[in-house]
């Protein structure tokens, strides 16, 4: 039973049923009534959320206003999410029941507790089936200077029975109404959904150039989440989440739901409602040039065409002390991910390479990876260009170890026998780094932090032409397939908590979007794009991250830089 897990509130159970309905359908009422209801006296007071943590800081606990109120929380017995969204490639409508069987008062140290629940849906079926077209399976939109390095892949996903699309950036741009590039993009998409039936898009096109640009290839879009530590990061989640469910019907999602011109804004009252689950599963392959995409493409015709499990069932798992919990249980949080991960991938091969061990350092990871494998899992820091773990033994802030950067990428000779990389880290994929803004954040903090004395964030550690997460891809002759990480930054727990016997790090935030995707890979999901979809619903439909500020960052920053419609392992 999962946890809730809001700083400063309540660490109470509750229980999440998701019901699947087809598009179409529209729900009239949800009535939901507790059972066998008693009031218990408790002990000692129910500890609140500690504070999501980040590199460089430790957990902390604050009690939010609701411990000085004579009130229940949660207010209600229950509460509900109705969702648009994808599944099996099939369009539905996610209705999600949260229910809470414990209701804690803090000035009463009093819980309530239901034992069971009547819950009733009144809802109607479609009369006919929606989104019937079946012309094309894969759009891929990309600028047209790019269309004739990617025919071979057109090609190619045609072989294999994937039917695909090109649309140009300039056809879009000039054909379609919005109020800016990436919204004419999105109402493409949702056009593309209606007549031709797509599930798969595929984004071909970063900035324009990797040394200072800030022109697009292909338009994106920023989430304006503000959680006091930055501002705004990307978000290509914009770009699946094509609907929401509004008086009965699916509607364009345009996630900017007060109207005011700034999209995904959560900043103190100004707060965007948000669909948040895909309609489509996408990927982005953020190239800055014609070699990059006819390099790109050789990759992933040579790996879905060349099946070997001698190579593929092969697992590196990188990972270390993440967090500062030395007061608590102290816990390796990177390599309790990692363990996790070769728990779930019991029939792969893993390689161990860990703080702990002695042996975490560039020379073995390059190595791990460069022998072939088919998956990668890097748990622990990051910035754009750098993945590092921290020794906390003597600094309770954390010695700061580098373990890969983007310059150890090209010494990964592993030719096409190329893993699924998920990075865990802040910042490892933020696609909209360049040499310029890097360098440039590097002098100021060197000034105003180290010179002047003043207080100064960046998530630049060194000069990178562009972020770890897309350098391996783009990276000819070795590298990653692709890579699953945060365009922002990232959040982890520690400890437990909620004292389920299982540590936080995996369960909530980055450490569980990083777990359940291979969790559904072992499931049966095979296509890069529906695993990572997949992962994002699950998130939405427990976590309710409309609820929760940093769950909802967490689903909009975790991107997919690869090919969507890639079969993991290659077709056998």
């Amino acid at each position: 039973m999962p946890y809730l897990h809001i700083a400063g509130y309540p660490m109470l159970p509750y229980k999440v049923k998701s019901i699947v309905l087809p598009a179409g359908s529209i729900v009239r009422s949800i009535d939901i009534k507790a059972k066998n209801v008693k009031e218990i006296v408790v002990d000692k007071k129910i500890q609140p959320a500690p504070e999501p943590v980040t590199e460089g800081k430790m957990a902390t606990i604050k009690e939010a206003s609701i411990y000085t109120k004579n009130e229940f929380y949660p207010s209600k017995w229950y509460d509900y999410s109705i969702k648009a969204g994808i599944k099996n490639g099939k369009h539905v409508i996610f209705v999600n029941i949260y229910l809470y069987p414990y209701r804690y008062n803090a000035i009463k140290n009093e819980l309530k507790y239901a034992s069971d629940f009547d819950i009733s849906i009144d809802y109607k079926l479609p009369s006919h089936p929606s989104f019937t077209a079946s012309n094309y399976d894969l759009l891929i939109i990309a600028p047209q200077s790019f269309q004739n390095a990617l025919q071979p892949l057109i090609e190619h996903k045609e072989s294999h029975g994937i039917k695909t699309k090109f649309m140009s950036v300039e056809d879009i741009v000039s054909g379609y109404n919005g109020r800016d590039d990436a919204e004419k993009v999105k109402y493409a998409i949702k056009d593309e959904i209606e007549k031709d039936g797509i599930k798969y898009v595929m984004l071909v096109g970063g900035l324009s150039s990797p040394i200072a640009s800030n022109k697009w290839l292909v338009p994106v879009r920023y989430s304006h989440l503000n959680d006091n530590a930055e501002a705004s990061y990307l978000s290509d989640l914009y770009f699946a989440d094509v609907y929401k469910y509004e008086d009965g019907k699916l509607v364009f999602d345009d996630w900017d739901s007060n109207g005011n011109g700034i999209f995904a804004e959560w900043s103190g009252i100004s707060k965007d409602v948000l669909d948040l689950t895909p309609d489509v599963y996408i990927g982005r392959l953020a190239c800055r040039n014609v070699k990059e995409v006819q390099t790109v493409v050789d990759k992933i015709i040579n790996y879905e065409n060349t099946h070997d499990e001698t190579w593929f069932k092969r697992l590196v798992l990188a990972g270390g002390d993440t967090f500062n919990d030395i007061s608590g249980h102290n816990y390796l949080e990177g390599e309790i991910a990692n363990e996790k991960v070769a728990e779930i991938l019991s029939d792969f091969q893993a390689e161990k390479i860990w703080w702990s061990e002695g042996n975490l350092n560039e020379k073995n990871v390059v190595s791990a990876i460069g022998k072939g494998c088919g998956f990668v899992h890097l748990s622990g820091h990051g910035s754009p260009g750098a993945w590092f773990v921290k020794d906390f033994r003597e600094n309770p802030s954390g010695k700061h170890i580098l373990i890969l950067d983007v310059y150890h990428i090209p010494l990964i000779k592993n030719g096409y026998k190329l893993p699924v990389v998920i990075i865990g880290g802040c910042h490892n994929s933020m696609f909209n780094t360049s040499l310029y803004q890097s360098t440039r954040e590097i002098i100021k903090t060197i000034i105003v932090k180290y010179i002047l004395g003043k207080h100064y964030v960046t998530w630049y550690w060194i000069p990178s032409p562009e972020s770890m997460g897309w350098w391996f891809v783009k990276q000819k002759g070795g590298g990653a397939i692709a890579t699953i990480g945060c365009t922002g930054l990232g959040y982890g727990a520690t400890g437990d908590d909620n004292k389920d016997g299982i540590p936080d790090n995996i369960q909530y935030y980055s450490g569980r979007a990083e777990i359940h995707f291979f969790e559904l890979y072992k499931q049966g999901l095979h296509h890069l794009g529906e695993v990572h979809s997949q992962d994002l619903i699950d998130y939405v439909n427990e976590a309710n991250p409309m609820k929760d500020q940093i769950a909802c960052k967490t689903v909009q920053e975790w991107v997919l830089l690869g090919d969507p419609t890639l079969m993991i392992g290659g077709y056998s």
